[in-house]
């Protein structure tokens, strides 16, 4: 479908702020990517169940996004609709043990929001860049955590438009896994199941965690979280390490020195650079080692 029929399909209709052929560089924490033909922040759980009819309607590819980490779009940009869930979508509330969290929320404030109100259980996420729909859809983990150990249920909006709660065993987890990943869906909403803790003790976890981080992590510069999953029984970072791959640069993406499952964008890096980097790291490490690294960053978009 041109640019031209989707404007003529968008333009003016109801669901939040639409802009058309937005740089998705703007929006990834990479500071990487081509434009988005659509691109809509929407304000409602009614802006989505719309936006999903319409695109079904009319055979139009659409991808959700949160704060942009986890996301490598490639330099020629992503065809069809991109919908922006971030800060339009975070409202968060409390009941009990639960914590009710819109989609949008970051996924650090979620649990910072829980360890204060002395709810344990989503300390891990502390230091998880994304949001929590995103978290959701890839299972997201740290410190021996994952997402699947605390969520009871999600709303999600399906592609007719309706909405419907997913129980955790509807979800299908596994490592970095959940059904979202191969049935594209719009989380809306995640209720997690937590337990009384200690506001105290929770703080002072994570603020060994921070200090681990800053001093390990190249925090100050753009980049996506770790690029690969670890392989059974290894960690990434240590093998691409292990291979003298660090600091190695092609183009403005170079593989931290302070981490080796990094890759940072060091000076106006493109996507192909940093897909080159992702390659020669795969080649390096399939031939010393055997084992093919699978990338945990998500790759969309055209060349």
């Amino acid at each position: 479908m041109s640019n031209k029929d989707l404007q003529a399909i968008f333009h003016g209709l109801d669901v939040g702020t639409v802009l058309f052929n937005e740089p998705l560089s703007k929006h990834t924490t990479w500071k990487i990517g081509g434009p988005a033909d659509v691109f809509v922040i929407p304000s409602k759980t009614e802006h989505l169940q719309l936006l999903a009819k319409t695109c079904a309607e009319n055979k139009v590819p659409w991808y959700v996004i949160g704060r942009g980490s986890n996301l490598l779009v490639r330099d020629g940009g992503l065809r069809g609709v991109v919908i922006k869930l971030a800060d339009n979508f975070a409202d968060i509330s409390i009941s009990g043990d639960q914590l009710t969290v819109q989609a949008g929320r970051s996924y650090v404030s979620a649990a910072n929001t829980a360890i204060r109100s002395g709810l344990q259980g989503l300390e891990f996420a502390t230091g998880i860049p994304g949001t929590v729909g995103g978290a959701v859809m890839m299972n997201a983990g740290a410190h021996g955590g994952e997402t699947k150990d605390v969520l009871l249920s999600a709303d999600i909006v399906e592609e007719d438009g309706s909405i419907r709660t997913l129980q955790n065993r509807d979800l299908q987890f596994a490592y970095r896994y959940s059904i979202l990943k191969d049935q594209p869906r719009i989380v809306v909403r995640v209720t997690f199941q937590l337990q009384p803790g200690s506001t105290e003790e929770m703080q002072a976890k994570v603020r060994a965690w921070t200090k681990r981080r800053q001093t390990t992590q190249p925090l100050q510069l753009p980049n996506c979280g770790s690029v690969f999953r670890n392989p059974e029984g290894t960690h990434a970072g240590f093998l691409i390490e292990q291979a003298g791959l660090k600091g190695t640069k092609i183009g403005g993406a170079q593989i931290s020195d302070l981490h080796a499952n990094f890759i940072v964008n060091v000076q106006k890096a493109r996507a192909v650079d940093v897909l080159a980097l992702i390659d020669l790291v795969q080649t390096t490490i399939r031939e010393r080692n055997g084992i093919t690294l699978i990338p945990e960053v998500r790759i969309v978009g055209e060349d």
